[in-house]
């Protein structure tokens, strides 16, 4: 058996009991969510259309003057499939308007920019709609540092976010999520022809491979090296893991108190109710 193989129907219980009872913890059960036409976003709004029922869950669709209308398609597909509320928002005047101050800006610049544009664009929406901001982000991502922080990072509860891609892509088959969304090559479509696997110059499956042994295993280097990964591998992967620590954990704050916020004074965010 594959060791990063899950059990989809008891992982499908714990995750819509999880948006179940984090949302009505606040008197909130509505989701909203940037909805991408990718697996993640998709599996997401699955989950939460199990969770919550369909009318309880908003997708939106922000695109960009150069995404791809294939994109565009396989949101729509997501929205007709569930029923799901859907909002189209396009970020592209604010956007160029921005650059054109910066004509050289880099694609890293630009696309970091239109990922805090769109996680912007949902968090005023969800005051629109009272309803919370889904995570659509998994694990694999936050432990490279391949994600935005305060972009697509931010929302209020993510049910995904422990899940690697390959396990992203299991449980969306066993959700029934579209195959032609599951098998594409994912792209976080922030300009024409990207990949995320091109970019990062490795595959999901041999990278969550590695994470597993390495993260939840706790393997050291020479047991990794002897299970058959390269040492150039090992050191790469670990480098993207450590230097991306800084996304993975809330600002530092000097301190100057007997409590402080990030280490002394520390409850679960439904404390109180």
């Amino acid at each position: 058996m594959n060791a990063l193989s899950i059990n989809t129907d008891l992982a499908t219980r714990l995750l819509t009991g999880f948006i179940r009872e984090e949302t009505a913890k606040f008197g909130i059960n509505r989701v909203i969510l940037g909805l991408s036409g990718g697996v993640d976003s998709s599996l997401s709004a699955f989950l939460a259309a199990r969770a919550l029922g369909p009318e309880n869950v908003i997708g939106c669709m922000m695109p960009y003057r150069t995404s791809s209308p294939q994109s565009k398609a396989d949101a729509l597909l997501v929205v007709e499939q569930l029923g799901i509320q859907s909002l189209e928002i396009e970020i592209t005047p604010q956007i160029d308007a921005y650059f054109a101050r910066f004509p050289d800006a880099s694609n890293q610049r630009r696309g970091n920019k239109m990922a805090r544009e769109r996680m912007t664009i949902l968090y005023d929406q969800s005051v629109a709609h009272e309803a919370f901001v889904l995570g659509t982000s998994n694990k694999t991502e936050s432990l490279l540092g391949y994600t935005t922080l305060w972009g697509d990072m931010a929302c209020a509860l993510n049910p995904i976010g422990d899940l690697y891609k390959t396990q992203v892509r299991q449980l969306a088959a066993a959700l029934g999520v579209p195959e032609r969304i599951i098998s594409k090559p994912p792209s976080a479509d922030l300009w024409p022809q990207q990949t995320d696997e091109e970019e990062m110059g490795l595959t999901y499956e041999e990278v969550d491979r590695l994470l597993f042994q390495m993260v939840d295993r706790r393997m050291p280097q020479e047991r990794l090296v002897e299970m058959g990964f390269s040492p150039a591998f090992i050191e790469r992967v670990s480098k993207m893991v450590q230097g991306s620590q800084y996304k993975r954990r809330i600002p530092l704050v000097a301190k100057v108190s007997h409590r402080s916020i990030d280490r002394d004074f520390r409850y679960p965010r439904d404390w109180g109710h």
